[in-house]
């Protein structure tokens, strides 16, 4: 029954799509209105709910479709003829003026033709998913270049963009392995290289920073100028008053946590979000306090921690706009990218 909703919700996708395109008469668009709402009500399904939405939208579906019955034609006649093969090559050339022009959406289009043309060639699904991944559909980007490595299994910029668009989907293990292939083929390219560093950067990036927006906590509690600065401000009577409601009864005591007052401060000053509960910034809860504590005991918490984290910012602001810096510097590449 999924995959029914999910049929559904494509053509209630694409109905949607041709009723804000503007194209249709009065009269059309109430009737594609009245057939969205049977449809929603028919299968039960919204085209709000993200959850049944699919890597293709309906028209490159149908194109995809059209491509794998012209594979299958092709497989039995085994041949392409002289003019498919130059109304593909010029399709494929439209689509990278398209590219060039940052216009993704008719580059797809074009690309999708010129596979439909000659659904034989690497080249054509592999710059498909050049201009999908511009477009965010990343899912789909893997799909095509999927069928670009299945065709060519030596096409080193298949594998390229399979790894960029792994990566943009958070899958870092995956994407360095076929950066990895990719330099097998192509060893001298700079750009598999930097985006294999980046990836295995990014594995090894654990549950330190888990919850805490990207903050790395044991860097911070491990850089001496962070922990000399936060020990400085302990001598100051009113961060030692405040820190003492921190440390009363009211919050439970200050241990069993993972970095206590200097830690919510590393996340307030930094720009980090601040966790709670068993997976949080403070490991079993915030202060050592349980994941179940009170949501004022919480709320003081973390005011006290972003006020500590504002006299750090006043008495050192170089070393904090470096751990930001730093910070900022670990956010994954999007721009390494190969033109078709």
């Amino acid at each position: 029954m999924t995959d029914t909703k999910r049929l559904a919700f494509s053509i209630i996708r694409y109905l949607h799509e041709q009723l804000e395109s503007g194209n249709l008469s009065s009269g059309a668009q109430e009737s594609l209105e009245v057939a969205v709402q049977c449809l929603e009500t028919a299968f039960e399904v919204s085209k709000d709910d993200q959850s049944l939405d699919v890597p293709m939208t309906l028209p490159e579906i149908f194109v995809a479709a059209v491509g794998k019955s012209q594979v299958n034609n092709n497989t039995t006649t085994n041949s392409i003829s002289e003019e498919q093969r130059a109304e593909a090559e010029r399709l494929k050339t439209d689509g990278n003026d398209q590219m060039k022009v940052e216009n993704f959406a008719a580059a797809v289009e074009f690309y999708s033709k010129a596979i439909a043309a000659n659904p034989q060639n690497a080249v054509y699904y592999c710059n498909r998913a050049a201009a999908l991944s511009k477009l965010g559909n990343y899912a789909g980007a893997v799909q095509d270049c999927e069928q670009a490595i299945s065709i060519d299994p030596n096409y080193s910029k298949a594998y390229g963009r399979m790894g960029l668009a792994l990566a943009s989907l958070n899958k870092h293990t995956e994407a360095a392995s076929f950066y990895k292939k990719a330099l097998e083929l192509d060893p001298d390219n700079d750009t598999y290289k930097s985006n294999l560093k980046i990836a295995e950067e990014k594995m090894d990036t654990t549950s330190p920073t888990a919850g805490m927006g990207g903050v790395d906590l044991a860097g911070l509690l491990s850089n001496p100028g962070f922990m000399n600065m936060a020990s400085s401000l302990m001598t100051n009577p009113q961060v030692q008053q405040m820190m003492s409601g921190m440390m009363s009864g009211a919050y439970g005591g200050m241990g069993g946590g993972g970095g206590g007052p200097a830690a919510a401060a590393a996340a307030a000053a930094t720009g980090g979000g601040v966790g709670v509960g068993g997976g949080g910034l403070l490991g079993g809860g915030v202060g050592g306090v349980p994941g179940g504590a009170p949501a004022g005991d919480l709320s003081g918490l973390i005011q006290a921690g972003q006020q500590f984290a504002q006299q750090m910012q006043q008495q050192n602001p170089e070393l904090i706009e470096q751990l930001r810096s730093q910070i900022r510097n670990r956010a994954p590449s999007a721009g390494n990218e190969e033109q078709p």
